[in-house]
């Protein structure tokens, strides 16, 4: 099975060979991990960066039954921040299969997908942004398993099988994490 490898640019003109370098290069994510449904390849170039070798971005996601994996690197030039975002994804992979299947086994399966929820503008009270996204039904463990693999610091939405509630994950200030469990009236 080959993967078929997403790639969208934003302020970068995407020559056919930055295409294909970055096909090649993510094409071999699937070796280390065969469940992989989706991949999406973003590239972008940032000319206000404060550090000139920050101006280049690759970010690659990968999603799965039951997982969704996110990695991001800079660099000064993007064949470099390809290669980087492919070494921390390739990381990132080892860790989600050793969590996975050393904990779990064959009794649970991982069936939680979520995105990011929406940004927030602190200056403007508008809604700017919308987003909508799946939620699979998953236990908190694999909830506070996503939330570290995405790497989102501030929360998780998820479905919870144990209560069959929406809840959401969040990191407290201490480093602990809380959840909240809301109830319709």
């Amino acid at each position: 099975m080959t993967l078929e490898v997403g790639i969208y640019s934003k302020d970068l003109e995407l020559t056919e060979r930055i295409q294909d370098y970055a096909t090649k290069k993510v094409s071999k994510l699937e070796r280390f991990l065969s469940e992989i449904g989706e991949c999406r390849v973003d590239l972008s170039y940032v000319k206000s960066a404060r550090n000139a070798a920050d101006r280049f971005i690759a970010q690659i996601t990968i999603r799965g039954k039951g997982f969704i994996l996110r990695s991001e690197e800079r660099s000064d030039n993007i064949f470099a921040a390809i290669d980087a975002t492919v070494d921390k994804m390739t990381r990132q992979i080892e860790r989600f299969k050793g969590k996975h299947w050393r904990k779990r086994g064959a009794e649970v399966e991982t069936t939680g997908i979520v995105e990011e929820a929406l940004e927030e503008e602190a200056a403007a009270p508008l809604i700017v942004r919308r987003k909508s996204f799946v939620l699979d039904p998953m236990h908190e463990e694999e909830a506070l398993e996503q939330l570290q693999l995405l790497g989102h610091e501030a929360f998780f939405v998820f479905f919870n099988v144990e209560n069959n509630r929406i809840n959401v994950l969040y990191r407290r200030r201490d480093g602990s994490y809380g959840l909240i469990d809301p109830r319709i009236r």
